[in-house]
């Protein structure tokens, strides 16, 4: 065989093997376009409007919003998009954050008046909780299009819960644009004891619960979680091309503290730490991407000071001082996709590092956690494998329940 004809054997034989590489390769999931493990885009409740449109019309309504709340690939607030079609919309109630997702974590929110819009924003995270049959007067629908990250201590699922009971209670429907679960594909952590209720976490369920807000809504009314038990009427507008196994990256950030793909997914194993004395980074423009302290000085190389930043973080913990601590800016999310559980290791870890035990956790640590064990077993020098052993039979009884509710495979 001559030279130049084993070069073009041997070319072909690399196309064909490439060729067949290419064709076993993965999809991406992108930023932009979410993409469904069968090759369809993701399309959010709120994006199929043909399906709820006509059900709309001639209704005064109210809609529980924030900036979360869009329609279509430009991304165009709910409100205003429905608005412009000639949608009754009547009052706009607005979460923790706020209507246009401009207040910081924590920070209680007044009644106000839109200004794009001229309508009246009824704040849920202000004076009080749950809307008022004075604040619902004149509403025969209510919408709640929110974007939800999955995690029992992210306060729209509380919303959404004295919403339901509201509507419950002054015989209103309640209209669910449902969008996916971006931590959805997994369930883990200590089942809230309902001793330690609060609007951190109102229901019985684990830290990551794997449901979407519809499905949610569905278990509140079906465990009886209502005050009185009281039902909700509920209408569901379902995700499209979607279940639990996506890897669904938010086109918009759901808080101001969350601003990146990998800080959604590093949220509820993080967010514990809100309940020490250690920074998560509020403050930086690295928020729950890091954790740090400034007594930690000398173990860690790492270091990152918080500042106030307006509309993010204004009374950050160790507010400029400079902690040092645990880089996650880096870290590879698909750890967390592939074993399903929360990262404790952190949380073990520092408490171990840190100098000041007596110190290291803070009361809200409780309310968190959903339980009083947690803080003990880490104080107890339990390990891993100890602390994750005590959360059943009730974490797998939960994964039976929530079987009932679910919209997705």
């Amino acid at each position: 065989m001559t030279t130049i004809n084993t070069f073009k054997l041997i070319t072909l034989i690399c196309c064909l093997v490439s060729i067949i590489t290419f064709s076993q390769a993965k999809p991406v999931h992108t930023h932009k376009n979410p993409i469904h493990r069968l090759g369809k885009k993701v399309v959010p409740g709120a994006d199929q409007t043909k399906l709820y449109l006509s059900y709309l019309r001639g209704k005064n309504i109210g809609m529980v919003v924030n900036q979360t709340s869009v329609i279509g690939d430009k991304l165009t607030p709910s409100v205003d998009s429905l608005l412009k079609i000639g949608i009754g919309i009547k009052k706009i109630f607005g979460p923790e954050h706020g209507f246009r997702g401009n207040a910081s974590n924590g920070a209680s929110v007044d009644n106000s008046t839109d200004l794009k819009t001229g309508l009246p924003v009824i704040s849920l995270y202000g004076k009080h909780y749950k809307p008022t049959p004075d604040d619902l007067n004149g509403i025969n629908l209510m919408i709640f299009d929110i974007q939800d990250v999955g995690a029992r201590f992210y306060t729209y699922l509380s919303t959404l819960q004295y919403v339901m009971e509201a509507c419950a209670e002054n015989n209103i429907e309640l209209l669910i644009l449902d969008r996916p679960d971006p931590n959805g594909f997994y369930v883990d952590g200590p089942v809230l004891d309902t001793a330690f209720k609060s609007f951190v976490g109102m229901d019985p369920v684990p830290v990551v619960y794997g449901m979407t807000i519809a499905e949610y809504a569905q278990m509140i009314n079906g465990e009886g979680w209502l005050k009185n038990q009281v039902q909700c009427k509920l209408k569901i507008i379902k995700v499209a091309n979607y279940s639990h196994k996506t890897l669904y990256t938010l086109p918009v950030n759901p808080s101001p503290n969350l601003i990146t793909a990998r800080s959604v997914l590093l949220y509820p194993s993080l967010c514990l730490f809100e309940g020490t004395t250690l920074s998560v980074g509020r403050g930086t423009y690295d928020p729950f991407h890091e954790i740090g302290h400034p007594l930690l000085k000398g173990k860690y190389n790492y270091s990152f000071t918080p500042v106030s930043i307006p509309g993010m973080s204004e009374e950050p913990p160790q507010k400029n001082q400079v902690c040092y601590g645990i880089d996650l800016k880096n870290y590879d999310t698909g750890i967390i996709q592939s074993s399903g559980k929360l990262n404790l290791t952190w949380l073990l870890e520092l408490y171990n590092a840190f100098p000041d035990k007596a110190h290291f956790f803070n009361a809200y640590f409780v309310k968190l956690a959903g339980t009083a064990e947690l803080r003990k077993q880490i104080e107890a020098g339990k390990t891993e494998r100890e602390i994750r052993a005590s959360w059943e039979p009730a974490l797998s009884k939960f994964k039976t329940i929530r079987q009932k509710y679910l919209l997705y495979n």
